[in-house]
């Protein structure tokens, strides 16, 4: 009969990630040795991999980091959201610094999404293999699900704790010109809450207006409006659509009488773009 201590099943829960019953199995046929245990727990955990492909992993967190511009014009933001089953594996340590080293791997190597980051490499294994081999540990699906790039003069960054026991499930960049910069953390914050989709009008296909259009024209006639007043009812429902969706046009979080694009020019600032994650959104 093998013989380990709980200091044992312990020590070996922390490096692999693995829960309780997978260790004491381990650490049963390993007849106590904790580095063939380990070893099983990964060859075990690897043959599941692909029967986990089938899985849902929603839960999950994001990472952010800011560097300098190859060209030292300016910074560069990198966001990733790193997914797994459950939100027990999403605040597991083993995931947590797992996720840091994803977001590593996408500094270092440029990758603008997720396929290009899986091929990254981190020391002698793939991005891949890495995340492969801790779902193996974690036993839970695990997926690299997108990455963000997003460059400007300067970078602000916000990550979001939707709740307090778990990592942050909402992440945001701002780009703006340097003097935009001091007012761009808070803008940062708006975003997080209010998920505009568009920085500006200019940037929403022509196509989504004019349906945003002909349904408040629709919806004026079936509310019996009169014909001469519905021109100034339709662009009155249409400013409504862009105030709730294009970030500039927002009534801003701290001072909800000015819009977020008069709060960043009274700044005397510029927002440049942005991205926002919110896990498994």
């Amino acid at each position: 009969m093998a013989t380990y201590t709980a200091a044992d099943i312990k020590a070996l829960r922390e490096k692999s990630g693995a829960g309780m019953l997978d260790v004491k199995k381990a650490l049963d046929e390993a007849q106590g040795d904790a580095d063939k245990a380990m070893e099983i727990i990964r060859i075990k955990g690897l043959k599941g991999v692909a029967k986990r492909e089938d899985r849902q992993a929603s839960e999950g967190l994001v990472v952010a980091a800011v560097v300098d511009a190859p060209d030292a014009d300016g910074q560069i933001g990198i966001l990733v959201e790193l997914n797994a089953e459950t939100d027990f594996v999403a605040k597991n340590e083993k995931f947590i610094e797992l996720a840091d080293t994803v977001l590593g791997a996408a500094v270092a190597s440029g990758a603008a999404d997720a396929d290009a980051l899986l091929t990254a490499t981190v020391g002698e294994r793939t991005v891949s293999e890495l995340v492969d081999e801790s779902a193996a540990t974690l036993g839970e699906k695990i997926v690299v699900r997108r990455v963000a790039r997003l460059g400007g003069e300067r970078i602000a960054t916000y990550l979001h704790r939707t709740s307090k026991d778990l990592p942050p499930q909402v992440g945001v960049l701002v780009a703006s010109d340097v003097p935009g910069a001091e007012i761009a953390g808070e803008v940062a914050m708006h975003v997080a809450a209010f998920s505009p989709l568009y920085l500006q009008r200019e940037e929403i296909p022509e196509a989504t207006v004019a349906d945003e259009r002909r349904i408040a024209e629709e919806t004026a006639r079936n509310e019996g409006k009169p014909e001469a007043a519905l021109p100034k009812i339709i662009e009155g429902r249409l400013n409504g659509f862009f105030k709730d969706q294009v970030l500039l046009d927002q009534a801003f979080a701290r001072e909800p009488k000015k819009s977020v694009g008069t709060v960043v020019s009274e700044a005397g600032g510029t927002i440049t773009g942005f991205v926002r994650y919110r896990v498994g959104a």
